[in-house]
């Protein structure tokens, strides 16, 4: 077993206004070198399709020293870091090229399901031999995350773009529509430091729109995003204000 390592250089249509990586963007950089990691073990798309299954993401936890800017050269590592019966975890390490720093640093949770039944399949009759490295960019459990009271709620209208290829919306579209839902005065005012993510249900093709229920305290806003009254999603964000503001 080996890490993956990509370098990369953020362009600017990845950027917010204030020159960071847009969490969307964050969150799709991960996917794609976990993709990569994937189909270099011979367990990604390729293996996925010949054998009717699909990865599916169930946890995100991140932490963000400092979010990526434009034109900054990094590095992005991810491995797989542990797994049990049904559940594996990629953890996910971003550091700057130039100074080693470590940038960003995130754990994630996934399962293997029959793409047909959607039911989860045993790890061990899909992936003897996979090893894993035990070392951790974040050492974090996958606790349920505590029940809320919300102070607002948003719809979201789902685009067609939002789509992937597994027929459902895409899980980086579910950090836009939390972090949207604070309005643009706290976003202009605030950059992103932690993101947490419990995805529950997916959201297929065709829902025409999802609701937003958000509360804000201090610097955490708390999120759950629904479809036809069923919770898909459950998010924290952890953030802090801009110097400049």
């Amino acid at each position: 077993m080996h890490k993956h390592i990509e370098i990369r250089k953020p362009k600017t249509y990845q950027m917010d206004r204030h020159g960071l990586l847009r969490p969307i963007m964050l969150m799709n950089e991960l996917q794609a070198v976990a993709d990569t990691h994937a189909e270099d073990l011979d367990r990604g798309r390729t293996y996925c399709m010949d054998k009717n299954c699909a990865w599916v993401v169930t946890h995100y936890l991140i932490e963000i020293n400092e979010m990526p800017g434009e034109g900054q050269e990094i590095e992005i590592s991810t491995w797989p870091s542990g797994r049990d019966a049904v559940r594996a975890i990629r953890d996910f390490r971003i550091t700057d090229v130039a100074t080693g720093r470590e940038l960003v640093r995130a754990t994630s949770q996934w399962i293997l399901i029959d793409a047909a039944a959607r039911r989860p399949l045993r790890l061990d009759d899909i992936m003897s031999g996979w090893g894993i490295i035990s070392e951790r960019a974040l050492d974090r459990t996958f606790d349920k995350f505590p029940d809320f009271d919300a102070d607002v709620s948003m719809a979201a209208l789902l685009r067609f773009d939002d789509i992937d290829l597994n027929q459902h919306i895409n899980n980086a579209v579910y950090a836009v529509w939390a972090t949207e839902a604070l309005g643009f005065e706290f976003r202009n005012a605030h950059k992103l430091r932690g993101l947490s993510i419990n995805f529950k249900k997916e959201i297929p093709a065709g829902v025409p729109a999802v609701t937003v229920e958000s509360k804000l305290d201090g610097a955490t806003s708390r999120h759950i995003i629904k479809s036809n009254e069923e919770i898909n999603a459950v998010m924290i964000c952890e953030w802090e204000k801009i110097s400049d503001f």
